[in-house]
């Protein structure tokens, strides 16, 4: 999959989606969309991947962080997430997606422990 083919620019020439769900873009996105992941949304989770992933919505590009984001997409279900995952990850150092992989089961971790 091709990230760069399901993301378009609208008119502010922010990153917006064209496919897999990916919500408009809009004003506070960042911080809704950690709210949301504090849910367990899958879709909030697919939207931090591509925000991480693109460096859209004032944030620096970090494929770590965006396969942290798209590996707990997959994990919770959504359809585009594993594509997305697998598609950075050959961007990535075998080291660095160790570390997306630990900051995934950290924020796991921190989750769980938060609902308790």
């Amino acid at each position: 999959m091709d990230i760069s083919r399901i993301y378009g620019e609208d008119q502010r020439g922010s990153v917006a989606a064209t496919s897999c769900g990916v919500r408009p873009v809009a004003d506070g996105l960042v911080p809704r969309q950690l709210g949301e992941t504090a849910q367990g949304d899958a879709s909030s989770f697919f939207d931090m991947g591509v925000t991480s992933s693109t460096g859209s919505h004032g944030g620096a590009g970090d494929f770590i962080e965006a396969h942290k984001w798209f590996n707990l997409a997959a994990m919770a279900g959504h359809e585009c997430a594993q594509g997305c995952r697998a598609e950075i990850s050959g961007e990535m150092t075998p080291g660095e997606i160790a570390e997306a992989q630990r900051r995934a089961r950290e924020w796991i971790a921190a989750t769980r422990r938060r609902a308790a």
